[in-house]
């Protein structure tokens, strides 16, 4: 019997229900600040600025770090539109760097040779994108960044609880930034977060996130006091009371999560190990799945075609940003610039890989890819 299995739907239940309940009652402490310590404490790191949204968080990071005009920051080719867009919107220069054909992470061979290419002394940093929730190689990656005196900022929007060599990602290093939202353009929740250690970057975060006003009280409600100064250029980057409690209840269930997409995938692992024309992922023991990311050898946008037409949604992790128009137009990129990342977009598929799947949603998903791979020639 058909049956329709979304590429992602949200887990809810009733801590969810319970806490934004609290919220709209307008009783108890604020639940910004409660989400803050909570990240922090779980993460491990010593600062954490809660914001609006992933987007906002890494623009937020940008603006902490003072980047100017003209300024340049290297990012993975194969990352979401959001790492070049919020470099742009400084009028700085993102310089894209090609990937690791196995991992999708951006290869430190290619970051080395970009680093001597465009070697410049308004070079400021690298963005890293952990594609599909498994770390890239930060080893290497923050050595390379010390080597030549550049702040490493981690995209960790898919890696919220993964782990790099038994740490958290964010527990270490100069910014990371996360996001709390669902994969739908319509999400219940945008909550993003920057997890630093860096006193300065915080400081200057939290001034800026909320139109660099400065008070000398705020209310229990959060009105602001009778008196106040605005001492920089802001913009409103905060989350709301009801965006951080549901985020709250979310992050409690962060493991219970991660550790039934590792399911998922274990199941995936094993029952598509062996079908025609289907790559699974070269995956390690930290991967957290939050994207499930196969390749299918020949003729991708049919396969993905007749898996919609079985009701199983897929989704690419994703285009090159080199491919999409206004990075190609603007700086005059072509098609093969970027060899590793277009032969792998011709090939990926991310299939569904959420808590809320059941074994026999799984098992669905398994059988249709079967018999899709099945009439390929």
């Amino acid at each position: 019997m058909k049956k329709e299995i979304p590429f992602y739907l949200p887990s809810i239940d009733n801590s969810e229900r319970t806490i934004v309940e609290e919220v709209l009652s307008l009783k108890g402490a604020s639940k910004i600040e409660e989400l803050e310590d909570l990240f922090s404490e779980y993460i491990g790191c010593k600062y954490a600025v809660s914001t609006s949204s992933w987007s906002a968080a890494l623009h937020l990071s940008l603006f902490a770090m003072e980047l100017k005009r003209g300024d340049k920051i290297l990012c993975s080719v194969n990352a979401f539109p959001t790492v070049a867009e919020s470099v742009r919107h400084f009028d700085a220069e993102p310089i894209f760097v090609d990937i690791d054909p196995d991992t999708f992470n951006i290869s430190t061979d290619k970051l080395k040779e970009a680093l001597v290419k465009h070697k410049h002394k308004k070079l400021k940093a690298v963005i890293v994108s952990h594609i599909a929730g498994q770390s890239a190689d930060l080893d290497e990656i923050y050595k390379i960044a010390e080597e030549n005196k550049i702040k490493v900022i981690e995209d960790a929007s898919n890696a919220l609880g993964a782990t790099y060599k038994g740490k958290k990602i964010g527990s270490q290093g100069d910014i990371s930034t996360f996001s709390f939202s669902s994969q739908t353009r319509h999400a219940i929740c945008n909550t993003g977060m920057i997890a630093t250690d860096d006193e300065a970057i915080y400081e200057r975060a939290k001034l800026i996130r909320h139109h660099a006003i400065v008070a000398k009280e705020w209310d229990k409600y959060g009105n602001l006091g009778y008196v106040y100064d605005v001492t920089d250029i802001g913009i409103k980057y905060d989350t709301s009371e009801l965006e951080a409690a549901f985020s709250i209840a979310q992050l409690q269930k962060a493991d219970q999560f991660i550790a039934r997409r590792r399911e998922i995938a274990s199941i995936y692992q094993k029952e598509l190990a062996n079908v025609p024309h289907v790559s699974l992922p070269q995956v390690n023991d930290e991967h957290i799945f939050s994207q499930y990311i196969i390749k299918i050898d020949k003729n991708r946008d049919d396969f993905a075609r007749e898996l919609r037409e079985k009701g199983v949604y897929t989704a690419l992790h994703y285009v090159p940003l080199h491919l999409l128009s206004y990075y190609k137009q603007k700086y005059s990129l072509r098609v093969n610039d970027f060899p590793i990342a277009l032969t792998n977009f011709q090939q990926i598929l991310s299939i569904p890989c959420y808590a809320g799947m059941s074994n026999d949603d799984v098992k669905y998903v398994c059988d249709m890819i079967k018999e899709t791979a099945k009439n390929r020639v």
